[in-house]
């Protein structure tokens, strides 16, 4: 709880100025940096050395640069990645584990491709949309860790998240509808936008579902290496 608080007091903030008043160039500069870290972290976790989480790392932040400048069209640069991450393995004579490998290319294409989501829906519309994707997880992870201690009988994924419950998982998708459909209210009273309730609902229920999918893979993650 004292650490969701200090991100609250301290991240909210920052969070907000980034996203919907800052330069667009700040939130790209933001996300590549977002997207680095966890690549960064990712290799660490899998034991990698020093130099090729640096590499993981600095790949997944060009990925969210490149989409800056270039939009959807950067195949060739993941195509790029793929060739030169087995080329390294292969130079360095088996050194590098296949998974390591694996790794990065997931660390360097996966995760900045969720990051640069933000770049596509800033494009689509109000930028107000780009509040979204922080609602959506932030409410379905606050409504469930609350959720699951008040209600939670039945264990959800014990090996791979033993206190997660059944029962906050249900408490996460009703936050998130709650939320949606308040989302849509303040959009729509106070900033002409035209935001479809049921159709809402329905993205805060599919947003919750793919928030809990996302944090136990992660937990997933963390269990294989120990973590």
């Amino acid at each position: 709880m004292k650490s969701r608080i200090l991100v609250a007091v301290v991240g909210v903030p920052v969070l907000l100025y980034v996203v919907l008043w800052a330069p667009a160039e700040v939130m790209e500069a933001g996300l590549a940096l977002l997207s680095a870290i966890a690549g960064y972290e990712l290799m660490k976790c899998m034991g990698a050395a020093g130099v090729w989480r640096r590499a993981a790392a600095a790949a997944a932040a060009v990925h969210v640069l490149a989409v800056s400048f270039a939009g959807e069209d950067v195949e060739a640069l993941l195509v790029g990645y793929v060739i030169a991450f087995f080329l390294c393995a292969i130079l360095k004579g088996g050194q590098i584990p296949v998974q390591q490998v694996l790794g990065a290319l997931f660390a360097a294409i996966a995760i900045p491709y969720a990051f640069t989501a933000f770049l596509r829906i800033h494009a689509a519309g109000h930028r107000g949309y780009l509040l979204l994707p922080f609602l959506f997880s932030f409410a379905s992870d606050t409504f469930a860790f609350f959720a699951g201690p008040l209600f939670g009988k039945h264990k959800l994924a014990p090996k791979v998240s033993p206190h997660k419950t059944v029962e906050g998982a249900v408490g996460g998708l009703v936050g998130n509808v709650v939320c949606g459909l308040a989302f849509a209210y303040v959009m729509n009273t106070w900033f002409g936008q035209a935001l479809d309730y049921p159709t809402m609902a329905l993205l805060g229920l599919g947003c919750s579902v793919v928030a809990q999918i996302g944090d136990l893979s992660f937990s997933y993650i963390k269990r294989e290496f120990g973590i």
